[in-house]
This record gives structure tokens, sequence and C-alpha cells, in this order.
């Protein structure tokens, strides 16, 4: 079944690169107004360039990790787009080290960008949304799941996603829609690094990481994320609120 999104206006957060990329072009090939944020103006207009779509991209920039430019950028979007009927809070920051050697400033990097802009953007967003009728999509993590060493406040923030959905769905409702998607592991720069750290080459890191993905035993390709992230803010999916759906290859299945 093709989902049609013509006509109708997206917000992604952090979606210049990675999963968020994957998101953006999803939304593009199914005929929606996408409003592409980045952290900076310059990787932004970037994005928006190599998008090549004309008036259908809106470029949104700003750091999701301070207040007053996610509302900033909430702002550029609504006005470039003439509303907003999706949300997708995906702008999120990686990292991790042994609570022993975890300082202030990387606990407010983390947390800031995952769970603060999550919470901000989507006040920001909201008035939109409710006139709209509109959903949210957040984009959490298996490790706002289960528990990974060296990771406790990247899987805290991740947490803290999934239970905001929860919550928000709650509140918002009937006007919003809220749900989230938790990937595993996704094809992306961020997960290249890690694999790289992990066991010296991304190759070896992949098929460690790929090892506990049971039945299919590789890294998902980001389209393979931004199919779910489509569904659930589609009106196929108009009964569907407060889920978490875990895109991971099984490897939480254990």
């Amino acid at each position: 079944m093709h989902i049609d999104f013509s006509g109708k206006r997206v917000l992604v957060t952090g979606g210049t690169r990675g999963i968020g990329r994957g998101i953006v072009e999803a939304f593009l090939d199914a005929g929606a107004r996408v409003a592409v944020n980045g952290a900076s103006a310059a990787s932004t207009a970037k994005a928006v360039a190599e998008l090549a779509v004309g008036a259908r991209v809106v470029a949104a920039p700003g750091s999701v990790a301070n207040v007053a430019e996610c509302r900033a950028l909430v702002a550029a979007a609504v006005e470039g787009l003439g509303g907003l009927d999706v949300l997708v809070n995906n702008a999120g920051a990686g990292g991790g080290k042994p609570v022993e050697a975890t300082d202030e400033a990387a606990w407010d990097r983390i947390i800031d960008t995952n769970l603060k802009g999550v919470f901000f953007v989507t006040q920001a967003a909201l008035p939109a949304l409710r006139a709209a009728k509109g959903n949210i999509v957040n984009i959490a993590s298996v490790n706002g799941l289960i528990g990974v060493p060296k990771g406790s406040v990247y899987c805290a923030s991740k947490a803290g996603v999934i239970n905001l959905t929860r919550a928000h769905a709650l509140e918002f409702a009937p006007d919003v829609r809220v749900n989230a998607v938790c990937p595993g592991g996704v094809d992306t720069d961020m997960l290249r690094a890690l694999a790289a750290r992990l066991a010296g080459t991304v190759e070896a890191g992949y098929k460690v990481i790929a090892a506990d993905c049971a039945g299919q035993h590789r890294i998902a390709h980001v389209r393979e994320l931004a199919g779910p992230v489509l569904y659930l803010a589609s009106d196929i999916a108009s009964f569907v609120t407060g889920s978490i759906h875990v895109v991971d290859g099984g490897e939480t299945v254990d």
C-alpha cells in the first residue's frame, strides 16, 4: 500500500543526515512538503540544496539543545510550510563513557539534545499540530529499553523520550497522536564511529553489533527506519497513539 502525504506539512529535526535525512527523503517521495532542521544554518542550507526539490523543502535551522532555538526553528517551519501536520523529533546526540569519566558537560550535551530538545520542540509545535489534528513521531532507541555499559546517560535520555511519548499521547488526546520508534543498529555516521571504536574497523564493529540481531544479522538501512515512521504519521495508523515501535532486527527479542 502506497502512503500518500500530498499536501501534508512535516518538520524533521536533525534532518540533514543519517536517520533524519532518510526520513526527510521518504516523506518527500510520498509527496509531503518538509521543513528540514539542522543544528546550523550552513548544514541546513547544504541539505536543502542537495535535496533539490525547490519550494517543497523549507530550511528550519537551530540547535534543539537550546529552548530559544527550539522555538525559532518551529516558527520557521510553521511559517514556511503554512502550518504543521507531522513533527518528527529525530535530532540526537550519541557518545558515552564510564560513569567515573562522565562530567557535567557530557551529561548536559546528551540530555539537552535528546530529551530537553524533544520536549521543547514539541511544546513549540503543539498549537500548530492541534490546529491540524496532526501527530508526532519521536525517535528513541533500543537503548532506552535495555541498558548498555558506558552508555548510561544516552540510555537515560532515550528512556525519557519513551515515557514522554506515553505521557504526551495521553495529554494531547484526542487532537494529536504521539508515537515513538526505537531503532537498533542503523548505518549512519554515528554508528560507524561507534563500530570503529568498538572493534578497530567499521566492518568488524558492524559484525559485532549485527550478531545481536536475531534472524537478521545485519545493520539496517536508514530507509528501513523511515518506513515505520511514515506508517505512524499516516492515516493508516489513525488509531495508534502512545505506542513504542521497536525496529531492531530482533536485537531485543531475547
